[in-house]
């Protein structure tokens, strides 16, 4: 089989291990003589699963007891919906601080149901501090997208809300890192990047803030449904929360966030440190907000972009075109990617540089 190095900002690269689990167990889980695709989802087998990666996502995450860890669908696309509905009621109002594409489309829907006061950087390349006395004094909550795939920034650190929940979109970057979930009120991912296949969202809510949507809100659209139901209200993607699981399993064998921490910062810093040093390529974000996990670069004409994405495709680097919003190339470097797969990037860069410096081009 062809090796390919997949940089897609999602779905992602998943570990190899994982994988070959998958595999395995594909036609038979553990002695049930099903697949866990067939597994019900009231079944014993399958309550093992869920109840094993909620384990290990505590476990990893250090996730204090008076939060609930919910496995739910949508993407964080329905999180942009659930939120306001359960938190933020008519008249009332919520800041939201725009970093990028995703908080711009977290603002509309949350316009639809309350006051949204937002916050806008002077730059997109680059996210200043904020306080409390930036926000406002009855905000129901700050919502935050603490990594940005699109632009290839991320907060430095986190606003100090005070007394104000602090909500955050962690889906490009959850579980890359150290992290105190204890100064969150609620963080969300969509799992296709660091946690495991599409299909499957956590929530990690804490539990105060369970309970106060209002009674017209749809019960699928509620946290407090996913709550008494354990994540059961309706059939779950079964199988997601099952690679899912296998995935929180690897980070664990692979020395948990600060084990990914320090390969993933080794690798960005190999990526940056080309692209800087580079007398063609080009990443315009500020250096203390440049994101571990997506890295934007590009050269100033366009059909020099055509042609390195053209080549690097041929070269087995899979999905490096930038967003159509930003153009260029785009290396989506999640937990899974193999540092052996950057270096392999940075050299194949280096020598379409001298390449096309030879070729006068």
């Amino acid at each position: 089989m062809k090796t390919v190095y997949n940089f897609s900002a999602g779905p992602a690269v998943l570990p190899k291990p994982v994988l070959e689990k998958v595999q395995e167990e594909m036609l038979d889980y553990e002695g049930t003589g099903m697949s866990v695709m067939e597994l019900s989802h009231r079944s014993g087998a399958f309550q093992e699963i869920i109840d094993g990666a909620e384990a290990l996502l505590r476990g990893l995450l250090r996730i204090p007891d008076d939060f609930h860890v919910l496995f739910m669908q949508g993407g964080a696309s329905l999180q942009f919906s659930m939120i306001p509905l359960n938190l933020l009621g008519p008249g009332q109002t919520a800041d939201y601080i725009v970093t990028g594409s995703w908080s711009k489309k977290a603002v509309k829907e949350a316009e639809k149901v309350g006051e949204v006061r937002t916050h806008l950087p002077n730059s997109q390349h680059s996210i200043p501090q904020f306080s409390r006395d930036d926000f406002s004094k009855d905000a129901r909550y700050v919502h935050i997208t603490s990594n940005n795939t699109i632009e290839g920034t991320r907060f430095s650190g986190y606003p100090d809300t005070g007394e104000i929940p602090l909500i955050a979109d962690m889906s490009s970057h959850i579980l890359s890192e150290e992290l105190d979930v204890s100064k969150f009120g609620l963080i969300y991912a969509g799992a296709q990047k660091n946690l495991g296949p599409s299909g499957v969202t956590v929530a990690i809510i804490r539990k105060d803030l369970v309970g106060r949507a209002p009674e017209h809100c749809p019960a699928l659209l509620d946290y407090e449904t996913y709550v008494k139901h354990g994540s059961l209200f309706n059939t779950p993607p079964t199988f997601a929360i099952y690679v899912l699981k296998l995935v929180l399993k690897w980070v664990k064998e692979n020395g948990g966030l600060e084990g990914m921490e320090a390969r993933n910062r080794e690798k960005a810093e190999l990526l940056y440190s080309a692209i800087d040093q580079s007398g063609l390529f080009h990443n315009p974000v500020s250096p203390e907000n440049r994101s571990l996990m997506n890295i934007p670069f590009s050269v100033e004409k366009d059909e020099v972009n055509a042609r390195f994405l053209k080549e690097a495709k041929e070269a087995g680097f899979e999905f490096l075109k930038g967003h159509r919003s930003v153009g260029g190339m785009r290396a989506s470097i999640y937990n899974a990617m193999p540092l052996q797969g950057v270096k392999e990037l940075v050299d194949f860069m280096k020598n379409f540089e001298r390449e096309l410096s030879e070729g006068g081009s």
